[in-house]
């Protein structure tokens, strides 16, 4: 299964042109969350993605409304916008998780979990999933510009308990392009660009 991935497109026109350029080559296109910026701009995005052809999985970032994604993507042919729920798709399962995790800066557009309800969502997710969070697991590829990790301590513990085959996040901008491993988890802080994996 060829995967085409990205984060964080906040609005940015050319890029999700771009990704939907590329998702003719695509099995699966798996977007972390943030297709608006500051609960604006969501339609117009996913206008653009509404074209993709391939079955998508989507999570929520923390400048999106998941009720309006939801809405937004419920005439599509195989949309999948999963929060603390799951999708198989060609037989490969699909778990995902959206909204800042921990808890961040109290705006009225910031969507966040605080980490014991984020575990509680992770709870179902399956043995050897595609795992996609909009935030990173804390200590890997979640570096702020200040050196300081800022990932989910619930996101790394679902990642160590659960052993997916890949994890795919993004949310951390500083961190974008950043990889490393959980056990033999593979982890990819993707950013908004064309990125793709095989699984």
């Amino acid at each position: 299964m060829k995967i085409l991935a990205f984060s964080d497109l906040h609005r940015d026109r050319a890029a999700a042109l771009a990704i939907l350029e590329a998702s003719r080559a695509a099995d699966v296109v798996v977007g972390a969350g943030d297709f608006a910026t500051r609960g604006e701009g969501l339609s117009e995005t996913f206008d653009i993605l509404a074209a993709i052809a391939a079955p998508v999985v989507f999570v929520a970032g923390n400048h999106d409304d998941l009720a309006a994604m939801k809405a937004s993507a419920s005439g599509w042919a195989d949309a999948h916008v999963l929060h603390g729920e799951g999708a198989a798709i060609r037989g490969v399962p699909f778990f995902g998780l959206g909204f800042e995790i921990p808890a961040g800066a109290n705006h009225a557009w910031n969507q966040r979990l605080r980490e014991t309800e984020a575990e509680d969502l992770l709870a179902d997710c399956p043995e050897h999933a595609v795992l996609v969070t909009h935030s990173p697991p804390f200590g890997v590829a979640d570096l702020q510009r200040t050196g300081e990790h800022d990932g989910s301590r619930a996101v790394l513990a679902a990642v160590t308990r659960r052993k997916p085959r890949l994890h795919l996040c993004g949310h951390i901008h500083h961190a974008w392009g950043m990889t490393g491993t959980i056990g033999s988890c593979p982890v990819h802080n993707l950013g908004p660009r064309v990125q793709w994996f095989d699984v």
